[in-house]
């Protein structure tokens, strides 16, 4: 089976929606892809053969792309013996199998459901939303609103970063724009307290979603896990189970930087999934393998675009596709 075909049995055999996801993903990748593709193909180009040399100049495309050191240490070591079990000698012939090792390596062993955003069916659920000021954390949370709601969702989201200048405002903006309830006190309010409010009014007003914004100042690092741990305690007491999903929102273009950010914010509260901002801006979009593969956390969001429905659901078969789009059509040509 090809790539496009795995891809197309993603979502049933769907053309309409892999045909929409996929052109997003390639268009949405284009810096990563034309940086990455166009090495990769210098790459081929000078080795015709599979062998030492080539894995050691692969590494260091991988790398430049940020996938991370760990992640291409693995994917080498899979990719040399799937070389092997396949006999291939070529490096025209190791093209694919580099797109679907990808693919293995960020799912592991764990089930592709992995991605989607955790809802409760009968009840209500909490999606606390956490991040450094900068990244795009209200705008994600915006864009996720939207989301839901044409998803047909009630959803109401509630202004716990009290302490940002204008957070709350935006956060107001963003709700007008998706037409949804926005809970919120005074500046600098106890944000647990914001929190508690927005349980009670989702509660009342029989909502499906309640999207909890929280404080980002990563400089008063010690103060701001305490918020966090606090606001999860409240939620924890008013919904046992909840929080159901804490995204996590990053900035693509960071690069590694994300990846000590989501070191740190894990240890202060259970991260269940990324929020990955600005992947359209960066050409180091390998930034998600190295976070799935390092902190065995699951991208579930990705922003590939500044209109609101670019915040896309992830899907590692459609970021492998923009990954590759070029060279792979090459081969279908």
């Amino acid at each position: 089976m090809g790539f496009m075909d795995k891809l197309k049995s993603k979502f049933g055999k769907n053309e309409e929606a892999t045909e929409e996801v996929s052109t997003k993903y390639k268009e949405g990748m284009k810096k990563t892809r034309n940086s990455f593709s166009g090495k990769l193909n210098d790459l081929i180009a000078r080795y015709r053969k599979v062998d030492e040399d080539f894995f050691e100049e692969l590494e260091e495309v991988l790398i430049t792309a940020d996938v991370g050191v760990m992640t291409v240490m693995d994917l080498v070591e899979e990719l040399k013996m799937e070389a092997k079990r396949q006999n291939i000698k070529d490096t025209e012939g190791i093209k694919e199998v580099i797109s679907e090792k990808l693919v293995d390596i960020y799912y592991g062993d764990d089930d592709e459901e992995i991605e989607q955003i955790n809802l409760q069916e009968d009840n209500l659920s909490v999606i606390l939303v956490v991040g450094v000021n900068g990244v795009g954390k209200t705008t994600s949370i915006g864009k996720l609103a939207h989301k839901l709601k044409q998803d047909g969702k009630r959803v109401v989201l509630a202004a716990g970063d009290t302490f940002r200048a204008g957070a709350i405002e935006q956060l107001e903006v963003w709700g007008e724009r998706a037409d949804v309830d926005v809970i919120k006190q005074n500046a600098g309010s106890d944000p647990a307290a914001v929190i508690f409010d927005g349980i009670k009014a989702a509660k009342s007003r029989d909502a499906d979603v309640l999207i909890c914004d929280t404080a980002g100042r990563l400089q008063n690092k010690v103060n701001l896990m305490n918020e966090l741990a606090k606001v999860k305690r409240v939620i924890e007491r008013e919904i046992p189970g909840a929080p159901h999903e804490v995204l996590l929102v990053l900035d693509a273009t960071t690069g590694q930087n994300a990846l000590s950010q989501a070191k740190t914010f894990s240890e202060a509260t259970d991260v269940s999934g990324i929020v990955l901002t600005k992947l359209d801006g960066t050409a180091k979009g390998g930034i998600v393998l190295a976070i799935r593969n390092e902190l065995n956390i699951p991208v579930k969001l990705v922003g590939l675009g500044e209109k609101v429905e670019d915040l896309q659901e992830f899907n590692a078969h459609a970021f492998v596709y923009g990954l590759f789009a070029d060279l792979l059509e090459e081969e279908e040509d």
